[in-house]
């Protein structure tokens, strides 16, 4: 068992599916303590199962990142119990139903705004100083869409998530915490699936080899 003090301490959020799950699993199985966050609690439980059945450990939170009450009291946790964070890997996200531009859903393109961009901007305000602490690296999740026709919502929100990780990447090149923006390959996902109904999904990436070729990276 390892010891808590010196234990690595990830963060995973949106850690219930696809590239969030299989990135939550492989650090667990190497020893990390996971954070993970998702609103769907079932999905959790399947992955602290499997995490523990590799030999590691996990605490559950079964949150909504939208909810900023919720996350800062999460962060204020993380600081009271470790005082520091060593990794947040930033999986979550709101895929918007694909929508010509002139007939976008005002909730749907909201709740793009709130999950894809509000909540990282409130999220990277309140982990900056647990990742600088933990001398930490941030890990954002490119899927460049933007321009790409019926991909408004979704490709508009990402494109400005990842521009805002940009941002703060520039910022932080001398002072920390290490910002890393990573392109996954297409992946055989729930989240590809509702763009691309009926693709041949032979030829896509499995998320847990993503999450290992993605870790190695860092």
């Amino acid at each position: 068992m390892s010891d808590p003090a010196t234990q690595k301490l990830a963060l995973v959020t949106g850690a219930s599916r696809g590239l969030g799950f299989a990135l939550a699993a492989a650090l667990g199985a190497r020893g990390w303590h996971v954070l993970a966050v998702a609103r769907t609690a079932g999905a959790l439980e399947e992955l602290d199962d499997r995490i523990r059945a590799a030999g590691g450990s996990a605490t559950l939170a079964p949150l909504d990142i939208t909810d900023e009450n919720a996350m800062a009291h999460m962060a204020g946790s993380i600081a009271e119990r470790w005082g520091r964070l060593d990794l947040w890997a930033h999986a979550a996200i709101h895929a918007a139903p694909l929508a010509p531009a002139g007939q976008l859903d005002a909730k749907d393109f909201d709740k793009s705004v709130a999950c894809n961009l509000r909540a990282t901007a409130a999220l990277i305000v309140m982990l900056e100083p647990l990742l600088r602490a933990g001398q930490g690296t941030a890990l954002f999740l490119d899927d460049p869409r933007g321009g790409e026709k019926f991909f408004g919502a979704y490709g508009a929100t990402k494109a400005a998530q990842i521009a805002l990780a940009r941002s703060w990447q520039a910022e932080t090149v001398r002072i920390g915490p290490r910002v890393a923006i990573e392109v996954p390959a297409p992946m055989a996902t729930a989240t590809r699936a509702r763009f691309f109904p009926g693709e041949d999904r032979a030829g896509l990436a499995d998320p847990h080899a993503e999450a290992a070729r993605i870790l190695a990276g860092l």
